[in-house]
């Protein structure tokens, strides 16, 4: 699976970076290879996360809203 990364330099130093595709899915290092180690950490955190199915019903609907 190839992710789209997006890296940023952080004002007091070090470097940040989050991944668009997983909402949430962000985290930050000293140096660009401890962001790069921390990237990996927090990508499989964010995946693996259990999520059980919701049960729906027959006039159950399902939204998507933008806030």
């Amino acid at each position: 699976m190839k992710l789209k990364v997006i890296v940023h330099e952080a004002e007091e130093g070090g470097y940040w970076a989050e991944v668009p595709s997983i909402p949430g899915c962000a985290t930050q290092g000293e140096t660009f290879e401890e962001l790069l180690q921390n990237l990996y950490e927090a990508v499989e955190g964010c995946l693996s996360v259990d999520v059980s199915p919701t049960e729906m019903r027959e006039h159950d609907r399902v939204l998507e809203i933008a806030v």
